[in-house]
């Protein structure tokens, strides 16, 4: 009796691009082809939480991003490479939302590619405010 072998049906990966900008006042999850030209869905932790106070919390970002991947999901993305931004006027490190909203994504069931921060730094730039002696408060 001959064994028939089952040939197994793999899916096609298909990965995008997750820009999360992650500020004090808000956190804001963007989910893009490869290219980044296409933009397949976006949330922000305003749209899932009434009070303006609560759109940076953990929380917010937490929601705003697995609603972005079932999106992205339905849409036919498997993975996503990651791309934190802070707001990197004067403040270099990302707010409370971006490590909830990254964890969200991996929980939601799309694959993690590339963690990468892209805050924007200034190589030199015009002189910050504040004068000789700094801002007296």
């Amino acid at each position: 009796m001959k064994m028939v072998e089952k040939k197994k049906e793999k899916k096609k990966e298909r990965w995008g691009i997750c820009y999360i900008y992650a500020s004090f006042n808000n956190t804001i999850i963007h989910i893009t082809d490869i290219t980044g030209s296409e933009t397949i869905t976006i949330w922000s932790g305003g749209r899932v939480v009434k009070a303006d106070r609560e759109e940076s919390s953990p929380y917010a970002a937490m929601v705003a991003a697995t609603k972005a991947a079932e999106e992205a999901l339905a849409k036919g993305i498997t993975g996503v490479h990651i791309k934190v931004r802070a707001p990197g006027t004067h403040i270099k490190t990302p707010g409370p939302g971006a490590l909830p909203a990254i964890r969200a994504l991996a929980r939601a069931g799309l694959k993690i590619g590339r963690i990468e921060d892209v805050t924007p730094i200034p190589h030199d730039s015009i002189r910050r405010p504040g004068g000789k002696r700094g801002r007296r408060v």
